[in-house]
């Protein structure tokens, strides 16, 4: 990458679906925060949940830094009563010293709209990250079949982007955990192999 990495003096808020990206780029060496901290999986569907446990990670995380990155997407919190009331004001509330990486979700955060685009290759694409294979059940822990049955088929498939090799991990040691969540999908689950560059640059210009 063009411009250096450096994390130390900041805390990291982040979604639990992150939890496998965020700790690999800690393990690499390359995230250096003083301390990652993470909100359940999938509280997209549950917003009040959501501002709650944010609120909560970010006033632990100002025990470790005086200075936060919130690794969460623009819309991943959508107040229905009041659509005003987006992430940024939840954040900005804390009065913590805190900004957010530039991205929709976390599909977004590992791959661009017009990458997504030559990925599809014309097809109706559910899109999905390694967290969202691990923690589904918690994610749609509120939905029932006939939500599901609504929502999924409307697509041609669904897509794993996978920066941390889970479907291969998945596939040789747990292979029903894929096909309980395609099942329940009515989807064909698709592995697609990525890297973390696009990542590490919305944290790099989180920092900047």
């Amino acid at each position: 990458m063009s411009k250096k990495a450096d994390f130390k003096g900041y805390g990291i808020v982040a979604c639990g679906t992150l939890r496998g990206e965020l700790n690999f780029l800690a393990k690499e060496g390359f995230l250096n925060a003083d301390k990652i901290l993470y909100t359940a999986p999938g509280l997209h569907e549950t917003p009040w949940e959501l501002e709650k446990q944010l609120k909560k990670q970010i006033d632990n995380a100002k025990k470790y830094s005086q200075k936060i990155l919130v690794v969460y997407g623009e819309k991943c919190f959508v107040d229905i009563k009041d659509p005003s009331r987006d992430i940024g004001v939840i954040i900005r509330k804390t009065g913590a010293n805190a900004k957010r990486v530039k991205a929709k979700n976390c599909v977004d955060m590992f791959t661009s709209i017009e990458e997504r685009e030559n990925i599809a290759e014309g097809k109706k694409v559910y899109w999905l990250t390694p967290g969202w294979l691990e923690y589904w059940k918690i994610i749609f822990k509120d939905w029932d079949q006939g939500k599901a049955n609504e929502t999924f088929p409307q697509h041609d498939k669904a897509i794993l982007l996978d920066a941390v090799g889970i479907f291969e991990e998945y596939s040789a040691n747990s292979p029903e955990k894929i096909l309980e969540f395609a099942d329940w999908m009515h989807l064909n689950i698709e592995p697609y192999k990525i890297s973390l560059d696009r990542l590490r640059r919305l944290l790099v210009d989180g920092v900047s």
